[in-house]
């Protein structure tokens, strides 16, 4: 799905990996914030961040950012949203579609209803966002660009970002890359003069 790095939808419902990539960063956090950006979560997002038993001991990096979605939360910021059951019949219809988590199935309905998008890492959910008719669909990548393109973060910022993403064992590196490289492109063309 192709990004427009000049444009940003400002409030997103976030699923699980965004919430992790999104606070992966300071940097890049701080930018969003700044720039008006607002998450808001479901809590079956919540759930699967803060409470769902893990299969495997928790690592350093994950634990850290466990540590920094609560202190978001106590200061009021990605507030977990309830699904009612209207939202919940959605959420079944979905899943008998796809295969995801309830997580971003919940996200995608709860984002559907408030007419608000969807910020998911998850190339399949994203799919299914499109399939349903919910064009309001971004990423992590997405809003990095837009916040390289709006000149919210500069051009030194972007290597802080991926080390800072790293990190936190996070991976979306090339995608960084890539979001870099359309930002720059629209940037430069978005400062061309027009032919007359």
């Amino acid at each position: 799905m192709a990004i427009d790095p000049s444009r940003f939808h400002l409030i997103n419902v976030a699923d699980t990996c965004s919430v992790w990539n999104l606070l992966s960063s300071s940097r890049l956090y701080v930018a969003a914030k700044e720039a008006h950006c607002d998450f808001c979560i479901t809590q079956f997002v919540q759930y699967e961040c803060l409470v769902k038993p893990r299969s495997k001991p928790v690592s350093v990096a994950a634990q850290a950012l466990i540590s920094r979605l609560k202190a978001e939360q106590a200061r009021g910021l990605f507030q977990a949203h309830a699904c009612g059951i209207d939202d919940l019949q959605s959420v079944e219809l979905l899943e008998r579609r796809k295969r995801l988590g309830k997580g971003e199935l919940s996200v995608i309905a709860f984002a559907m209803k408030i007419g608000q998008a969807v910020l998911t890492d998850d190339q399949e959910a994203r799919r299914l966002a499109a399939d349903v008719g919910h064009t309001l669909v971004q990423t992590t990548p997405h809003l990095f660009a837009w916040l390289m393109f709006s000149g919210r973060l500069g051009d030194a910022d972007k290597q802080l970002v991926i080390e800072q993403h790293e990190a936190m064992e996070q991976a979306l590196r090339p995608h960084f890359e890539t979001a870099y490289a359309m930002a720059l492109m629209c940037r430069l063309n978005a400062s061309r003069p027009l032919a007359s």
